[in-house]
């Protein structure tokens, strides 16, 4: 069993991002055995359900999911309702939820204006757990501009309390797709995703909250998967893509020279 999802895992990473859910959705078929571990190892773009109850929207992952139902952020209950008992964090970890849906509902604003965010917490050994979710999808064609793309920020993090400090471990996967099509270009679609880890102590008190703690690991490691992904991976992109036109260029050039000395080379025959 150990063997066929490292398989599975490793061939996962070698197909196409962009084809991630198909993917899943085939190895699933193959090997149904494995698929909570699946579920549980493959990073998936995030999905928008919407709260009836409190009006507001929210993104589902393993994180908040208990079989076929996944649980709101904002009511706490769960869509659909199961007939069985589900998994709810205690009173205290349920109100530094609900502190969190609220400062990173503000961080959205500020950094992505506009979009989607969730953050889900849950008990653990020593501390406390869970997730910050952030989705922004952005739609240029709509403007008459022939690009959209969309982000997908998850963040998954431990804490370990000891006193007066905490030690907090935070794994951040990014998933970014962007699409554009012109009459010059044709269409060309971009698709990948990166994962760093960062682990840190800091103290918590009345001025430093747990929250404000996480919040501000999140915003770091934010900050420095953009400048990664804006000047290595876009920087690449661009450095091939002006190599492959000065290449065709050169190849064009010489196949017109060669073309212009076949006519003259005629033409003297004549």
């Amino acid at each position: 069993m150990t063997d066929q999802l490292d398989y599975a895992l490793d061939l996962m990473r070698r197909l196409p991002p962009s084809q991630v859910e198909n993917n899943l959705a085939g190895l699933i078929d193959l090997c149904p055995d494995l698929i909570e571990d699946l579920l549980a190892s493959v990073d998936q773009p995030l999905k928008i359900a919407h709260d009836t109850t409190e009006k507001k929207d929210y993104l589902l992952c393993d994180y908040n999911r208990d079989g076929d139902s996944y649980r709101s952020p904002w009511s706490n209950t769960y869509d659909p309702q199961p007939d069985y008992e589900c998994h709810y964090p205690s009173n205290e970890v349920r109100e530094l939820e609900i502190a969190a849906n609220s400062a990173f509902n503000t961080y959205r604003e500020l950094y992505y204006e506009g979009g989607v965010s969730s953050a889900y917490l849950w008990d653990g050994e020593y501390g406390f757990a869970g997730c910050v979710l952030i989705k922004k999808t952005q739609d240029h064609t709509r403007a008459g501009q022939p690009m959209k793309g969309t982000w997908d920020s998850i963040h998954v993090f431990e804490s370990e309390d000891d006193g007066n400090s905490a030690k907090y471990i935070l794994t951040t996967t990014v998933m970014l797709t962007i699409e554009t099509e012109t009459e010059a270009t044709g269409s060309v679609s971009l698709a990948g995703n990166l994962t760093r880890q960062d682990e840190t102590t800091k103290v918590v008190d009345a001025a430093n909250p747990h929250i404000a703690n996480i919040g501000s690991m999140i915003e770091a490691t934010e900050n420095r998967l953009r400048n990664t992904i804006n000047t290595i991976y876009f920087g690449r992109t661009k450095d091939v893509i002006n190599n492959l036109r000065e290449k065709m260029g050169a190849a064009m050039k010489a196949q017109k020279e060669l073309q212009k000395e076949i006519g003259t080379a005629l033409n003297s025959r004549n």
